[in-house]
C-alpha cells in the first residue's frame, strides 16, 4: 500500500513542475531519488562497518581510551600525593574519610583546589561539573594519591 507524503518545495520549482507535469510521473521521481539516497547511505555504512575494518577502528580506540584515562588517573594521583605532603593534618583527615568525589568542585573544603585544576586544564574543564569522565577518573587518581601517601605516614604518626 503507498503512503501520500507531503513535500515543500521553492515556488520557482512548483512553477516549473506545473509547466512539465505531464512529461514526468514526478511521484516515480521522487520515490527513486529518496531510494537512491537510502541506498547511498546503507552502501556507505556497510563500507565503514566491512571495509574500513570497524573492528580495528574500535579496538584501536578502545586502546587510545584505555591510555587517556589511565593518564588521567596518573596525573591526579601525583596531584593528590603532592597535595597531603603539604595539606593540615585536618585537611589530609577530611580527604581521607572524603568520599563525595562526584562534587569535588563544590566541596566545601577540598572545591578550590579543584577549581583550581579544572582552570589550569581544559580537558578537565568539560567534566567539573560531574558529568565528565575525564574528570572523574583524575579525581579518582587524586583521592588514590592521597590514601596512598596517608597509608605509607599513618603508622608513624
Amino acid at each position: 500500500m503507498a503512503k501520500r507524503v507531503t513535500v515543500s518545495i521553492p515556488d520557482m520549482l512548483h512553477e516549473k513542475m506545473e509547466k512539465w507535469r505531464e512529461s514526468f510521473n514526478l511521484s516515480k521521481m521522487f520515490q527513486d531519488a529518496v531510494m537512491e539516497a537510502i541506498q547511498r547511505k546503507e552502501d556507505f555504512q556497510k563500507r565503514i562497518r566491512e571495509d574500513l575494518g570497524l573492528h580495528d577502528i574500535i579496538e584501536r580506540l578502545r586502546q587510545e581510551k584505555a591510555r587517556s584515562e589511565g593518564n588521567f588517573f596518573e596525573s591526579g594521583r601525583r596531584d593528590g600525593l603532592l597535595w597531603a605532603r603539604s595539606a593540615h593534618y585536618d585537611e589530609l583527615m577530611y580527604a581521607v574519610a572524603w568520599t563525595d568525589l562526584e562534587n569535588a568542585v563544590k566541596d566545601r573544603v577540598l572545591g578550590s583546589f579543584f577549581q583550581e585544576r579544572v582552570e589550569d586544564n581544559t580537558l578537565l574543564e568539560a567534566g567539573a561539573e560531574g558529568n565528565g569522565e575525564s574528570f572523574r577518573i583524575y579525581v579518582t587518581g587524586w583521592k588514590n594519591g592521597v590514601e596512598q601517601f596517608w597509608n605509607e605516614i599513618r603508622e608513624k604518626l
